[in-house]
């Protein structure tokens, strides 16, 4: 029987507009694995499966928010695995956000802004090869109060243009489309 969030993630998937080359190629790719009768939701379904994010801006959209990841030591969005309790990818992407950073987001309103990342994952992570990412993009107030959790070393805001050099390399262009999205809802 298909879960609740595996329909979501096919919804996502198969409903998302792409603005990019990589887009495109993110949403054929997602396509192989969240098809409408399967998708790897969980950690236990296989080295290849969904994890949720939160990309963080603030209302000027000129900083985002990131965490410095403990395992992979590198700065990142918030996000992590699904729990088999997260009623959709939003809240599992919200969930983590609180997780890792204190901070509670109401979901945000439509159009969702969202994006499609899938990456290779070091042996770090253990028996995780690589995550197939959708990342929601939130609005958050500068000022809003901040606790770095366990998992990570350090969280701090940081200019879009001028981010750390310790990052994903798929990080900046997530950044671009979804401050793309925002500006340009369509």
């Amino acid at each position: 029987m298909i879960s609740i969030l595996q329909a979501e993630a096919h919804r996502l998937v198969s409903t998302f507009e792409p603005r990019s080359d990589r887009e495109i190629r993110a949403q054929a790719d997602f396509a192989s694995f969240f098809r409408p009768d399967h998708g790897p939701v969980h950690r236990g379904s296989g080295p290849d499966h969904l994890t949720a994010s939160c990309v963080v801006f603030d209302a000027s959209f000129e900083h985002t928010l990131l965490v410095f990841h403990r395992k992979g030591q590198f700065w990142v969005q918030p996000g992590g695995h699904v729990d088999d309790t997260d009623e959709s990818v939003v809240a599992a992407a919200l969930r983590e956000l609180r997780e890792e950073t204190g901070l509670l987001v109401d979901p945000p309103v439509a159009p969702l802004a969202y994006d499609l990342d899938h990456h290779g994952l070091s042996s770090r992570f253990g028996t995780c090869a690589s995550h197939l990412d959708i990342g929601i993009a939130v609005v958050v107030d500068r000022d809003a109060a901040l606790t770095v959790s366990e998992e990570s070393e350090d969280l701090r805001w940081w200019p879009v243009d001028a981010l750390p050099a310790e990052i994903p390399p798929q990080l900046e262009p997530r950044l671009d489309g979804l401050l793309g999205q925002l500006r340009d809802p369509r």
